[in-house]
């Protein structure tokens, strides 16, 4: 997991590591009738050879930042294990902060990922928060280095974060039975907040030794009992 948006049961889907395919040729251009601008090659393919190249740096900072934490994601060394160009990379991420954010990005798409393949099953708002939560921790902890990385990057970041937002977004989904940031209430989304934090919170402990998994969860559902008490439930059927 890149405020602040692991437990037994779902896992989180693994992230794939291959980045060695080399990137493309930049967008060829269609020459027109005289007096005609040139038009670009459809927008389709470009985004797609974008997106792609773009995910390619993401896996390989991540696969470097697994391994020797935000220290090892070298800018140049991000660029050739990603097969582009170093300054490909700079115009995708104008500096390693923006890089450690898209990867905080991508791993909060794998949890949304895993909720959407397997929502939680817990009657109770708390309950779905819980676990939620909990499979995140499950998913970073396999990869402590990375975990702890990210979370000291993002304390002490100089740029916005999505990753708050993002966790307290789905925090509201699967506990407020269908809530959104739009439609949940100031205090909804305060208490969705604050449960997020002490999560990260929490997080911090286990990478440093000090709270083991058991604890961490006992200390979620407990907290996550008292903020979303008055969450709604859903109709019965």
């Amino acid at each position: 997991m890149r405020t602040p948006h692991a437990p037994t049961g779902p896992q989180v889907a693994s992230r794939p590591r291959s980045t060695s395919a080399p990137s493309g040729a930049g967008p060829a251009t269609t020459k027109g009738a005289p007096g005609v601008h040139s038009e670009p090659t459809p927008t389709g393919v470009r985004a797609r050879s974008q997106h792609q190249r773009r995910k390619r740096i993401v896996q390989a900072a991540a696969a470097l930042a697994s391994r020797g934490g935000v220290e090892a994601m070298q800018m140049r060394t991000v660029a050739e294990r990603a097969g582009v160009a170093l300054g490909t990379l700079y115009r995708y991420f104008p500096s390693k902060m923006d890089l450690v954010v898209a990867v905080v990005g991508e791993e909060i798409d794998l949890l949304e990922g895993s909720i959407e393949r397997r929502p939680p099953g817990a009657a109770t708002p708390w309950g779905r928060a819980a676990d939620v939560l909990m499979r995140a921790t499950r998913g970073l902890m396999r990869e402590p280095e990375l975990a702890d990385a990210l979370i000291r990057s993002l304390i002490n970041a100089e740029v916005d974060t999505p990753f708050g937002d993002r966790m307290t977004g789905l925090l509201l989904r699967v506990a407020g039975h269908g809530l959104s940031a739009e439609t949940a209430t100031e205090e909804q989304r305060a208490l969705a907040g604050a449960l997020a934090s002490v999560w990260v919170h929490e997080l911090m402990g286990m990478l440093r030794g000090h709270r083991t998994h058991e604890q961490t969860q006992r200390h979620i559902e407990i907290v996550a009992v008292r903020l979303l008490a008055d969450f709604p439930t859903p109709p019965s059927t």
